[in-house]
């Protein structure tokens, strides 16, 4: 590109252009092929546009949370498989932070959904007609020729009688409510594994993988994910943004992009913002995903996650977490 630059000064857009020109393609691409997925939630619940288009501003958001009802507590001293966890520290955390790591499932549990993960088959980057055990992750991509980052086990996760446990669990929605109000109703619950694998730009942001962003499925939100797999730096660690819940730069709010690149990120909440969340299978954290966060590239074995999460809206009953409506 400097060799053709300096040959046709004149004719040729400088490097930078040239990739801010790319970076616009990409991001209309990207929003091209979700409009049939936002068509569909549009039709499905009207309310869900002026969410979509107000809920990334501060303002708005700030508005929406004006509406929060108290929780009453009804479901203090419940039996509970956390035992000690410390629900003030951890809502207090969320509203500092937005983010608090203080979560760990017992061993019987995180087993009972591993082994239920290994043994049902799941679909490959959302597609449901790319169906296999995680342990055939090689051999589907070779019968469908292309990479698979993702395998997610949709409805199919309802299943598992500890996968209920943990979307029962009353120390969950207690959080959930006091930190997002009373209103707080269980809205999503999904297993799923990311692979290693070499992908594509857009594959990996169909994955949600290697890309700062924030969740825009609700007015409020709260997210709690589970390892179920050891996670160190090469399993494709979770890594939250911290603070940036609470604050957005103007230009993030005025765009209906939702990722942006990592420099933007550091440069306005600072280098020491991120965590990066490693842990023994077991361990747990909640997040408020309005913050900006990510899911890393796993390097050298599958990440097998859980996630329970709460808003205060309905679910989708048109499709099941996170399956895009492609044409």
């Amino acid at each position: 590109m400097n060799g053709l630059q300096a040959a046709h000064p004149s004719k040729v857009a400088p490097a930078k252009d040239l990739e801010t020109i790319a970076r616009k393609g990409g991001r209309l691409r990207r929003m091209a092929v979700r409009i049939p997925t936002y068509l569909a939630d549009v039709r499905e619940n009207p309310a869900w546009l002026p969410m979509f288009l107000l809920a990334r501003t501060m303002a708005a958001r700030r508005a929406h949370w004006l509406t929060a009802r108290p929780s009453n507590g009804a479901i203090e001293g419940l039996p509970t498989i956390f035992e000690g966890l410390d629900v003030d520290a951890a809502v207090e955390a969320l509203r500092r932070d937005g983010v608090f790591p203080g979560l760990v499932l017992p061993n019987a549990i995180t087993n009972e959904i591993a082994r239920f993960a290994d043994e049902t088959p799941c679909f490959g980057n959302f597609d449901r007609r790319i169906e296999f055990r995680a342990s055939e992750h090689r051999a589907a991509e070779d019968r469908c020729g292309r990479p698979i980052l993702s395998g997610h086990h949709f409805e199919r996760a309802l299943d598992c009688p500890a996968v209920l446990a943990v979307q029962r669990e009353p120390l969950l929605s207690e959080i959930a409510r006091r930190y997002l109000g009373a209103q707080a109703r269980l809205i999503t619950t999904r297993i799923w594994w990311s692979f290693p694998t070499r992908a594509s730009e857009a594959d990996r942001r169909l994955a949600s993988l290697d890309k700062y962003h924030f969740d825009l499925d609700d007015w409020r939100m709260l997210k709690f994910f589970f390892y179920l797999v050891d996670v160190d730096e090469g399993t494709g660690p979770h890594v939250y943004v911290r603070g940036s819940h609470n604050k957005r730069r103007v230009k993030h709010q005025l765009t209906l992009l939702v990722g942006h690149p990592a420099n933007e990120i550091l440069d306005f909440y600072g280098k020491d913002s991120p965590v990066t969340m490693t842990g023994d299978a077991g361990f747990g954290f909640v997040e408020d995903p309005f913050g900006f966060h990510m899911g890393t590239v796993a390097r050298t074995k599958p990440r097998l996650m859980m996630e329970v999460g709460f808003g205060v809206s309905k679910a989708s009953r048109r499709r099941f977490h996170g399956e895009p409506v492609l044409r």
